[in-house]
């Protein structure tokens, strides 16, 4: 046998190593069966007789959340529960119950219609055009409801409340305004003092407008770079806006008596926990923490835990992923590079603002590419998956996703108890 010369030796040696570290790059394979808790909801769906793309909430996960939230304002601060964040009439009912709370904020249109009734206190969480204030007075059939103290309609500049003040008048009818401040996110509202001093004195010589408060909103504290005192800083600067707007109005001498009663509306589910009921604001708005899709999984709300999922069949599970005729070495390639892409399965639906996170291991295939009838997962083979099988979703968020699939499934010990009605599609 000849000897391999040193240069020889080398190249083999640095081949291995470059096919070490390429080896090292490759993902690990992962996946598995659903855990218990995924296990024993994709029974209760079975059970129910639920074979469709259905969202589901957890209402002993609910309830604990909504309870966590109470504890943590800690009767400092008033809640008021966000509508578009949980649209769905028997949802908000037992929140609202869970919370004593007959405080609402409302976004839109056809919810404050559904939702202007009884002894609900309802403030708009953003401006509408006057035209479809004007909608509400013509559609609006009183129910025990009374718009001139229990509605605080949202104004953001001189101009639309200039519009709000001519519609007051054209229907005769007396508005409460609530006006909307900018304190750092920089999405509209008012945004210097000269302009409040502006409206103030329009709002002084209208009789048929009240002012009732001020509402801003600081998301953008909990969404910066968290850099070395930078969100501090935005917290501050938020916080002393709103007292310097509020300052205005308690000294302008036609408010100073409504100013102590006022609304001084704050937060949001993402800040909500930065408050404690030292400043000037007095009540906060939460919603989407109270079932924590992901987009809320971030540090001030890691006391809560999901309460809501998207439950799907999967339709087929051919043996292994293959892409359509004319690219199929592209599948076999992605499938030889990562085991975690050598199965597919073809799900009831799909594309919706949701990730798959049960069984683990699953995703999406980006060389597929999408679709809304028949999404195809990719994954290992561990996760033991056959027709008929349920994968579960969470949400990103809750406001939209409510919507898309008609009733909503209530899990509690174990099965499906109920199904609520959500509120119908609308922006």
């Amino acid at each position: 046998m000849s000897r391999l010369s040193r240069r020889q030796m080398l190249t083999l040696l640095g081949a291995g190593a470059v096919g070490a570290a390429v080896a090292g790059l490759r993902p690990s394979t992962g996946g598995a069966p659903h855990p218990r808790y995924f296990a024993d909801l994709a029974r209760a769906l079975k059970q129910a007789g639920i074979a469709t793309p259905t969202l589901v909430i957890d209402r002993r996960q609910l309830h604990a959340n909504v309870g966590r939230i109470m504890h943590n304002i800690g009767g400092r601060t008033q809640l008021r529960v966000v509508a578009k964040s949980l649209p769905c009439a028997a949802l908000l009912d037992e929140v609202r119950q869970l919370t004593a709370s007959r405080r609402l904020m409302v976004f839109n249109l056809p919810q404050l219609l559904l939702t202007a009734r009884g002894p609900a206190d309802i403030l708009l969480g953003k401006p509408l055009p006057a035209a479809a204030a004007a909608a509400f007075y013509r559609q609006f059939r009183p129910d025990g409801f009374a718009p001139e103290h229990q509605l605080q309609w949202l104004i953001d500049t001189p101009a639309r409340l200039a519009q709000y003040r001519e519609l007051a008048r054209a229907q005769q009818v007396t508005l409460r305004v609530n006006v909307e401040i900018d304190v750092g996110l920089h999405r509209g509202g008012v945004n210097d003092m000269q302009t409040m001093q502006d409206m103030l004195a329009l709002l002084a010589r209208e009789p048929r407008l009240q002012w009732a408060g001020l509402m801003g909103y600081d998301a953008h504290v909990a969404k910066i770079p968290d850099l070395p005192g930078l969100r501090q800083e935005a917290r501050q600067h938020a916080q002393a806006r709103y007292a310097a707007y509020a300052a205005a109005v308690r000294a302008h001498p036609a408010f100073a008596v409504a100013a102590r009663g006022a609304t001084y509306n704050a937060a949001g589910s993402p800040t909500y926990r930065l408050y404690d009921g030292s400043g000037v604001e007095n009540e906060l708005s939460v919603g989407s923490a109270m079932l924590k899709p992901s987009d809320f999984d971030t540090s001030l709300l890691a006391d809560l835990a999901p309460a809501v999922y998207i439950a799907t069949p999967v339709l087929k599970a051919p043996p292994r992923f293959m892409m359509p005729y004319g690219v199929e070495w592209l599948g076999e390639a992605a499938s030889l590079w990562d085991a975690n892409q050598q199965q597919a399965y073809f799900i009831y639906g799909g594309n919706w603002l949701a990730d798959p996170v049960s069984p683990p291991g699953l995703a999406a295939s980006s060389l597929y590419g999408t679709s809304s009838n028949q999404q195809v997962l990719t994954g290992s083979g561990r996760q033991r998956l056959a027709p008929d099988d349920i994968v579960f979703f969470r949400p990103r968020q809750s406001e939209a996703v409510l919507l898309q699939f008609g009733d909503i499934a209530l899990y509690e010990e174990g099965r499906i108890t109920q199904m609520w009605q959500p509120m119908p599609a609308t922006a």
